[in-house]
């Protein structure tokens, strides 16, 4: 609700070119209990005046000589916006002409010399409820949209680390990976900007990338943890750990979530269709699973585990270089080596906890 005392703070400006009027109108609407009036005798000050003072309510002249009320009219419409502003036509001749071109330029209403001091009051009071209604309504939106905002961010902040806490299953069965999720996912979209993909789509799959492997928690661990190489057999149940990743994520209306269910699935098809599950070739992978392919391979060959030593970073790059148009994408391997030295800045820092020391250089 606007209060009598709201009405009588609101910022009235005068406009007249005659000194007299405007004394005249500032004296009825201090009697009147009015405490903010603003004035001025030149039309071209008003737009200035308006932001400067925040005006409520504008008491405008028609006939000034240096620039008129129809004149000052056009120049606030072109100066705001998506604002209600109450503008009352102070005129000696209210004329059918002056009135429809005054409520076509902006007018509200209109107050005829010489002057009533009860219409003029009532008048005005009634135009600056509207205006404080409608400056009411619009903080309650701006309140309401930053609170929809707030809440949007918590929502996709709850969403993220739910995601994440997700890539971090597979870990506590494949806990000797150390590093690895985290720095295969940075990787991915380091090469996903260079790829000249968007900076979304470059963030999405960092978020997506740490559950490539999560399909991992449905391999038994005399498969998943065996220290030596894998039989036939072994081989064929650990080969469904993308099917199940995918499967776990599967079933959603979560772009997020769709996007890592792809990763899962694909991360080990090859670019010359001799990868799994499906068997895809060249651009029928999505490029998500082509990006991660390149990033997860690269990363487990220069890392340490229980059953292999790390291979030097020249002979990875050997292998991608070798495997180009094979096991992966060409064009995404010649990216990659484009910026392996901030790949490799990035792994320098987050080394595997079980080799801590090895060399990288």
């Amino acid at each position: 609700m606007i209060s009598d005392k709201d009405i009588l703070n609101a910022r009235i400006l005068i406009v007249d070119d005659q000194l007299i009027n405007i004394k005249l109108l500032e004296k009825m609407l201090r009697q009147a209990g009015f405490t903010s009036l603003y004035s001025t005798n030149l039309g071209a000050e008003v737009k200035q005046r308006y932001f400067e003072y925040e005006i409520d309510l504008i008491l405008l002249d028609i006939r000034m000589p240096d620039m008129d009320g129809f004149q000052v009219m056009e120049s606030l419409h072109t100066a705001i916006h998506n604002d209600y502003l109450p503008i009352l036509v102070i005129t000696a001749e209210l004329t059918q002409e002056i009135r429809k071109k005054s409520l076509s330029s902006g007018a509200k209403d209109f107050i005829t010399k010489p002057f009533d001091q009860t219409e003029v009051i009532q008048r005005i009071r009634n135009m600056l409820e509207v205006r404080l209604l409608h400056k009411q309504v619009m903080t309650q939106n701006v309140t309401l949209e930053q609170q929809v905002k707030i809440r949007t961010q918590q929502l996709e902040q709850s969403r993220l680390e739910i995601i994440k806490r997700l890539g971090r299953a597979a870990e506590y069965k494949d806990n000797e990976t150390g590093n690895h999720i985290l720095r295969m996912s940075h990787f991915a979209e380091m090469l996903a900007l260079a790829a000249s993909l968007n900076e979304s789509f470059a963030a999405d799959i960092l978020t997506a990338a740490p559950m490539h492997d999560i399909g991992k928690i449905g391999i038994p661990d005399h498969i998943l943890l065996k220290p030596g190489k894998l039989n036939a057999d072994e081989w064929e149940v650990m080969k469904t750990h993308v099917k199940i990743g995918a499967d776990l994520l599967a079933d959603t209306d979560v772009p997020l979530l769709k996007l890592a269910s792809n990763i899962a699935l694909t991360h080990h098809e090859k670019w010359d269709g001799s990868g799994y599950p499906n068997g895809l070739k060249g651009k029928d992978i999505p490029i998500e699973g082509r990006i991660c392919a390149v990033c997860d391979v690269f990363d487990a060959l220069t890392s340490e585990r229980p059953y292999k030593k790390a291979w030097p970073i020249d002979k990875a790059v050997d292998y991608l270089t070798e495997q180009k148009g094979h096991h992966f994408d060409p064009e995404l391997v010649e990216h990659f080596l484009s910026i392996l030295e901030e790949v490799l800045h990035y792994r320098a820092h987050h080394p595997d906890t079980l080799s801590q020391t090895q060399d990288i250089a």
